[in-house]
C-alpha cells in the first residue's frame, strides 16, 4: 500500500508533466489500488473478529464484499480512461515519450514486484485475488505504456498513448468480469466452486448406515470457507449414541475428502421405523396400562 501510494504520486506528476494519458490512467488505477488494498486490509481485520449475537457466522464474508468493491472501483476508473482515450484519439496531444518511458519503467518494477508478492499469498481468497488483480493489471498497463512510449520515440506515433490506454482498459475489463462473477456467486449462496452436490451426496451414501440424503445445501461462508447442511436418513432404529457416532464419521469424511468443516447434519430414521414407532400404544403416566372400559 505504501509502495503504490508513492508510485501514485510519481505517475500522476509524470502524466501531467509529460501529457501522457496512459500514465494518468495508470495513476487513476493506482488510486483505486491504494483504496482496494486499504479495503482488503480492513476486510482481513473484520474476518478475524469473533462471531457475535447479531453476526453468528462471524465476519468472514467481509472479504467477499471487499473484493466486489475493488472490482467496482476498477470498473469506474477504466470507464473514465475509455472516455478520455476516445476523446484524445480524435486529436492526439503531444506526449514527452522519454519521461513517460522512465516513469512507466519504475511503475513496472513496483507493480510487478507487488503483484508477484500477492500472487503467492492469494490462495482461494477472493479478497486477496481482487487486490492481486488490481496490481497485475497495473503491471500490464505499465508494460503497455513502455511499448507506447517506444512507438512515440521511434516513429512519432502520438496516437499510441490513447490506444495503449484503451488496451489497458480492455485487459482490466476482462479480468474484473471474473471477479464480479465469482463474488456475486458467493453472495447469492451458490455452491462453492470445485464442489459438486451430487458427488458430496454420493459420498454420504457410501456410509453403511446411510440410506438416504435430502435437503442437501452447499454454500460459502467466505470465498475459501465452504459450508454444508443436510438431512441424513439412517437404516434401522439406531440409538442416539449410534446416530451421533455416524454423524461424526460423516463430518470427518467431509473434512478429509472435500475440505468442508462447517457441517450441520440432521439425522433421521427410515420412514417405516418412524411409522412403526408411532403405531405402538403409549402407556399412561406412571407406566401402567389400562384395559378398555367394559372388559
Amino acid at each position: 500500500m505504501i509502495a503504490n501510494a508513492a508510485l501514485l504520486v510519481i505517475e500522476a506528476a509524470g502524466g501531467l508533466a509529460f501529457g501522457s494519458l496512459v500514465l494518468m490512467a495508470d495513476a487513476g488505477h493506482l488510486l483505486a489500488d491504494v483504496s482496494a488494498l486499504a479495503v482488503s486490509v480492513a476486510a482481513i481485520g473484520l474476518a478475524r473478529r469473533r462471531p457475535t449475537a447479531k453476526h453468528t457466522f462471524g465476519f468472514e464474508r467481509a472479504e467477499v464484499l471487499a473484493a466486489q468493491v475493488n472490482a467496482l472501483l476498477l470498473v469506474a476508473v477504466m470507464a473514465w480512461v475509455v472516455l478520455e482515450a476516445i476523446r484524445r484519439l480524435a486529436a492526439p496531444p503531444p506526449v514527452q515519450a522519454a519521461g513517460m518511458l522512465a516513469v512507466a519503467a519504475v511503475a513496472l518494477v513496483v507493480n510487478g514486484a507487488s503483484s508477484v508478492l500477492l500472487a503467492r499469498a492469494a490462495g482461494r481468497s477472493l479478497n486477496m485475488r481482487g487486490a492481486y488483480l488490481h496490481l497485475a493489471v497495473d503491471a500490464a498497463g505499465s508494460l503497455i505504456a513502455i511499448i507506447a512510449a517506444a512507438l512515440i520515440l521511434g516513429w512519432g506515433l502520438q496516437s499510441a498513448d490513447p490506444v495503449a490506454s484503451l488496451i489497458t482498459a480492455a485487459l482490466a475489463a476482462w479480468a474484473v468480469f471474473g471477479l464480479i462473477r465469482n463474488t456475486t456467486h458467493v453472495l447469492m449462496e451458490g455452491a462453492p466452486r470445485g464442489l459438486d452436490a451430487g458427488q458430496v451426496e454420493a459420498a454420504l451414501l457410501e456410509h453403511r448406515q446411510v440410506v438416504g440424503v435430502h435437503h442437501l445445501h452447499l454454500w460459502s461462508l467466505a470465498s475459501d470457507v465452504a459450508a454444508l447442511s443436510a438431512h441424513v436418513v439412517l437404516t434401522g432404529e439406531p440409538s442416539v449414541a449410534d446416530a451421533q457416532r455416524c454423524a461424526e464419521a460423516l463430518r470427518t469424511m467431509l473434512a478429509e475428502r472435500f475440505a468442508i468443516v462447517n457441517v450441520t447434519l440432521e439425522v433421521e430414521c427410515e420412514p417405516k421405523c418412524v411409522g412403526a414407532e408411532a403405531s405402538q400404544p403409549h402407556a399412561p403416566a406412571g407406566g401402567e396400562t389400562q384395559a378398555p372400559e367394559g372388559k
